[in-house]
């Protein structure tokens, strides 16, 4: 196995600079996973992993040895894309067995090495088959299968669930946890897909214009967001924003907007008293806001409009409307309620969370 270092990474594409002093430090058998909108610059990181790309400065290492300068061959990596990348002309063992014809291996070793891949995916009654005879989950685990018969020190995985459908990501999102804890290889994966950056990954890289904007294992990144970016892309429903002005009243510090007086809780008031009446963003996800009971604080209560209900099964979102700003609710599947309903709705104190207006970073 191996660790991976990526120490002050840069890559320009003519004038555009597209990934930017990236340093990570990947450790042994770690699964981490890079997420980020598209043209963040994840991709391209992964394919100068891999040899695919130039680096136009920086280091990365494997096992403490640097690589800028070595071939794909010759790094000790397998790649599984998007696309599979399969040969239309050859069986499944044949494009499992491919990778290791080249590199001159034995016809046993190949044969027990494709063996083992088909036992481990259960692809076993496949591989006499083409590309052509097989579903899409099917070529994603012949592509995996090709990557795992090479037992290299790392695999890199470029979205490559991005081409199946919802129920069948869900299904080879396990499969690849399972995969993973199986074989203890170290893994980078790019995804645009929050879901399965949190579900997947050890930790998650989250970029932003060829930046890290955070690095941490997932509830972290949940729990603790360092700015608005990383707040409002992590987590589903998205987090709700608003935009309020900090005051003080009485010894407490209030964030205040249209339709919206709230009372801060302590360690969040202790953190945003030094910023009384500048301007902030409030963050309240749609899973901590529900509708108020008489056991609520009123200080953390406050009117809204139903504009727009969306039921889910195992739960509700109520699209509201709070002054001028739009506020998503997460509420049991047992509400009923219609559009234009006027509601009380509260929220839990300590899952507040406050930014900077200007510069976005968490306070």
């Amino acid at each position: 196995m191996a660790e991976v270092s990526i120490r002050k990474l840069n890559k320009m594409f003519d004038v555009t600079h597209v990934v930017k002093d990236v340093d990570l430090e990947i450790r042994d058998k770690e699964f981490v996973v890079l997420v980020g909108p598209s043209g963040c610059g994840k991709t391209t990181t992964l394919r100068m992993v891999a040899g695919l790309e130039a680096i136009t400065s920086g280091q990365i290492l494997i096992d403490d040895a640097v690589v800028n300068e070595v071939p794909p061959m010759d790094r000790d990596i397998a790649m599984v894309f998007q696309n599979y990348a399969l040969y239309p002309h050859m069986s499944v063992a044949g494009n499992m067995a491919f990778g290791l014809k080249m590199r001159k291996f034995a016809k046993p070793e190949i044969e027990s090495r494709i063996k083992r891949a088909a036992g481990i995916l259960g692809i076993e009654n496949l591989l006499e088959r083409k590309p052509r005879q097989l579903s899409g989950g099917q070529r994603q685990r012949v592509a995996l299968g090709r990557a795992i018969v090479r037992d290299p020190k790392v695999f890199l995985f470029d979205e490559p669930l991005s081409n199946l459908d919802a129920k069948l990501r869900v299904q080879m999102r396990v499969e690849l946890k399972k995969l993973h804890e199986r074989l203890g290889t170290t893994a980078i994966y790019v995804t645009h897909d929050q879901v399965e950056a949190m579900t997947l990954g050890d930790r998650v890289v989250v970029m932003k214009d060829g930046w890290v904007q955070q690095v941490g294992e997932p509830l972290e990144l949940y729990n603790t967001p360092a700015n608005r970016f990383v707040a409002g892309f992590i987590g589903s429903p998205a987090m709700n924003f608003i935009e309020a002005t900090l005051g003080e009243s009485n010894g407490a510090v209030v964030a205040e907007a249209p339709g919206l007086r709230l009372t801060l809780p302590g360690a969040l008031a202790a953190r945003a008293r030094a910023k009384a009446g500048r301007a902030i963003t409030l963050g309240i996800r749609p899973e901590d806001v529900h509708i108020a009971t008489d056991s609520d604080a009123p200080d953390l209560c406050f009117d809204a409009t139903v504009e727009v209900v969306e039921q889910l099964g195992s739960e509700i979102l109520l699209d509201t409307r709070v002054g001028p700003a739009t506020v998503v609710a997460s509420v049991e599947p047992t509400m009923r309620t219609r559009s234009n309903d006027r509601l009380r709705l509260s929220l839990k104190p300590e899952r507040l969370h406050l930014f900077d207006a200007e510069t976005e970073a968490a306070i």
